[in-house]
């Protein structure tokens, strides 16, 4: 792996990437198989990146794996999703709590089915008290719902301003987005961290998600440590 070094310039380091995963689809499509194929090497580059953002010392990596939008998808397709998610966790929530890795959802999990809700709520709880690099997983997510939500509770308990919408979304605890990366080469948000995309970089690759390595990431890293955030100031 190409190890991410910042250069001495870069007064702050970056703490928090969100990842667009695009293109298991269009990667099944290219090799003549099926999209499950596509999903299932998508898992692979999930957990290639997840050990990777740990090893560079990210403390938080959010990955949008399953958004409101995509109930609509063939019936079959989501079943399949849905199955990928359990063996994932399944695999993975020994290594998660070997290496201090806390597995945080935002959107609505509990809307999934209820065997995946209650392996999820049993991941959360085991990795809740973890230190190291937060992995989040957006599930039945839309950024615009979050936003309604968090206004309708900001609302509920009094004045409703930036700061107190800020501290009621899915993210609240979480730093503030540094770098939102998109693969395949789709340039837009798709209801992704609207709020909290208002002043990340970001970072476009034609790359499908499948072949998403860490190489990529550290490029990505480098890209971001050479801009000048100004945050709307000169």
């Amino acid at each position: 792996m190409i190890p991410r070094k910042a250069p001495e310039a870069q007064a702050v380091a970056i703490r928090h990437v969100a990842i667009i995963m695009d293109g298991n689809g269009r990667w099944a499509k290219a090799r003549h198989l099926p999209r499950v194929v596509g999903h299932q090497r998508g898992v692979e580059a999930v957990r290639r990146l997840t050990k990777a953002a740990r090893e560079m010392g990210l403390e938080a990596l959010t990955l949008y794996a399953f958004s409101t939008e995509n109930w609509s998808r063939p019936e079959d397709e989501v079943t399949a999703l849905m199955g990928l998610l359990k063996r994932f966790i399944q695999a993975d929530l020994e290594e998660f709590c070997a290496n201090n890795v806390r597995l945080k959802i935002i959107g609505d999990y509990r809307a999934l089915p209820a065997d995946v809700v209650a392996m999820l709520g049993d991941a959360l709880a085991r990795t809740a008290g973890n230190t190291g690099t937060t992995l989040v997983v957006a599930l039945n997510y839309g950024a615009q719902d979050e936003i309604a939500r968090a206004a309708a509770a900001a609302a509920a308990k009094g004045a409703v301003t930036v700061e107190s919408i800020a501290a009621e979304l899915d993210t609240a605890d979480l730093p503030p987005l540094d770098l939102l990366i998109r693969t395949s080469g789709e340039v837009r948000l798709s209801n992704f961290l609207l709020w909290q995309a208002a002043y990340a970089e970001m970072w476009f690759t034609d790359v499908l998600w499948p072949d998403f390595t860490p190489e990529h990431l550290a490029e990505a890293l480098a890209a971001f440590d050479a801009r000048e955030r100004r945050y709307g100031g000169r």
